[in-house]
């Protein structure tokens, strides 16, 4: 019985951390947002630029190293393996802010913040392995808390989920979870702070 629970705890985990990896949960929330606030076609229009120079590029980039051997898992969850992952995360993104800036003539905040995020926990990294799926999911809980603050404060509790199924796969240990949400956490209070001076 107890090696059953065990098991399902552990399929449970499995299907928690790759559905609310990282990238999933930031193109929910830029749906989400687009849904509420853009017509179809103006949704697609802001939309397309985050898939084409973002999204798939990264995708691409994890799994022609999990292929070539590069990285050992699609989480890439070696410490060492990641720093790479970090540097071409941040390349990407700044092409894309500079992208957003001159088609649009201002910076796309929600971005630079991830910008800035990526860049702290590419620091931790060199001292903890700071949980990436944890802190982006808490910052997703900020953003769609701007939206809604009933599905801001529900996304939370998924993202204590996650920390919890990171730390029971084994990915991360507590320190990891902690050390990501921290720097999460502090992030998105920059981030709720700005938007509520921006909208008063």
């Amino acid at each position: 019985m107890e090696t059953t629970t065990h098991s399902l705890l552990i399929k449970f985990s499995k299907v928690i951390s790759f559905v609310f990896n990282p990238l999933f949960s930031l193109v929910v929330y830029f749906l989400y947002f687009g849904w509420r606030n853009y017509t179809a076609g103006e949704m697609m229009q802001r939309f397309w630029p985050i898939l084409a120079i973002i999204v798939l590029p990264v995708v691409g980039w994890i799994l022609w190293n999990v292929k070539t051997g590069r990285y050992t898992n699609t989480d890439v969850s070696d410490r060492k393996q990641r720093q790479s992952l970090y540097f071409f995360i941040e390349a990407v993104m700044v092409v894309y802010l500079v992208f957003e800036y001159y088609r649009h003539d201002k910076m796309d905040l929600v971005m630079l913040l991830i910008l800035i995020l990526i860049g702290v926990l590419q620091i931790s990294n060199y001292f903890i392995k700071s949980s990436m799926h944890t802190a982006f999911n808490i910052f997703v809980a900020a953003l769609l808390f701007t939206q809604s603050p009933l599905l801001g404060l529900l996304w939370f509790g998924i993202s204590i989920v996650v920390g919890i199924s990171r730390i029971i796969l084994k990915r991360h240990t507590p320190q990891e979870v902690v050390a990501g949400a921290t720097i999460s956490i502090v992030i998105s209070f920059i981030y709720l702070y700005t938007n509520i001076q921006f909208n008063h």
